[in-house]
């Protein structure tokens, strides 16, 4: 499944609500989010419009290590 083009960092953080993230720091134009599922585990997310493809990809690839998921599995629960 290829990443989409135009993802938000307010829609990424919305998104990964359903993961049990919580905006937990703020600092600038970034916001850093904070899970107990599985562990704890952090992730920041820049709030750019668009966030850029790479900077996603790395972001996802981490989210989904550390729910043991495939990408693709992780992206259709997110549903971006």
């Amino acid at each position: 499944m290829r990443l989409p083009r135009d993802v938000r960092g307010s829609d990424l953080v919305r998104a990964l609500r359903s993961l049990g993230y919580r905006p937990t720091r703020r600092r600038g134009s970034h916001v850093r989010v904070t899970t107990q599922v599985n562990g704890e585990h952090h992730e920041v997310i820049p709030m750019h419009n668009p966030v850029k493809v790479k900077t996603l990809s790395g972001i996802i690839k981490s989210v989904a290590s550390h729910h043991e998921l495939q990408v693709e599995e992780l992206l259709e629960r997110l549903d971006l």
